[in-house]
């Protein structure tokens, strides 16, 4: 059963990846079998990826991290919601970040 995320949810960046800025773009790279999936070894993130990445520091809920990113960026609440939400859950479900 899939688990869903939430912005009550607090998540931390799995100790079964490194992330690393390679040539100007960021990457996360598994380390771990069961993280990530067979078909993607390398993740890339965009702007708004890592600007969420960023954040993940296993202290903050994502409604935190939410209140955070608005400050920094001129976009409506129900966008950076849900890219938080997205970003957050496809990751969590790739075992890339884990629920504290």
């Amino acid at each position: 059963m899939e688990q869903s995320i939430s912005l009550n949810d607090v998540l931390s960046i799995s100790e079964d990846v490194v992330a690393r800025t390679v040539e100007g773009e960021f990457l996360i790279i598994p380390i771990a079998s069961g993280v990530g999936d067979m078909e993607d070894e390398l993740y890339s993130l965009n702007e708004c990826g890592k600007a969420i990445w960023d954040k993940l520091d296993g202290k903050k809920s994502l409604a935190q991290v939410k209140a955070d990113l608005m400050l920094e960026y001129e976009v409506t609440p129900a966008d950076i919601e849900n890219d938080v939400l997205s970003f957050a859950a496809e990751l969590f479900k790739r075992n890339i970040l884990v629920r504290i």
